[in-house]
């Protein structure tokens, strides 16, 4: 059976992180009605312009349309980050600085890219401390979210395979 390490990627350590470089993710993801308003129900955000189309016809806000919940927005690009970034993350340890440019509707497809912005010593000495700023833009190339991550990751020598 082989190790655990295999499961992950091996250029996400946090060796392999330095302040100034920036990824751009591959992946897009298009927002459909599912993600905006099961998670709306689930986390009990009962603002109709989330779900209620015929109260948003007539409202300039998101062009008349369903308008996506900020948490839903951010969490997709923070999870479009994730392979890339915090893939060999042993915790989460903030988020901050969130901020949501502007609107989102369904049928709008997300993209992120990211910029490393601090790395540092744990007290553990098999991982190290990075802070990223994940960026969100739609298919027009608007950015839509702006997040800074902190994330406690595994370093290379003493997770990776040798």
């Amino acid at each position: 059976m082989g190790r655990l390490s295999t499961l992950t990627g091996t250029s996400n350590y946090f060796e392999d992180f330095e302040v100034g470089m920036a990824i751009r993710h591959a992946r897009g993801k298009t927002l459909s009605n599912l993600e905006n308003v099961l998670i709306c129900n689930m986390v009990m955000n009962t603002a109709q312009g989330h779900f209620n189309a015929h109260a948003m016809r007539d409202m300039a806000f998101g062009g008349g349309q369903i308008v996506s919940y900020g948490g839903v927005n951010f969490s997709l690009v923070l999870g479009l980050a994730a392979q890339d970034c915090i893939e060999n993350a042993l915790a989460e340890l903030g988020l901050d600085n969130i901020k949501l440019s502007r609107p989102v509707t369904h049928g709008d497809t997300l993209y992120a890219y990211s910029e490393v912005l601090e790395t540092g010593p744990a007290e553990r000495e098999d991982a190290g401390i990075v802070t990223f700023r994940h960026y969100g833009f739609n298919q027009d190339d608007e950015q839509i979210a702006q997040i800074d991550r902190t994330a406690l990751l595994k370093r290379k020598s003493h997770w990776a395979d040798r």
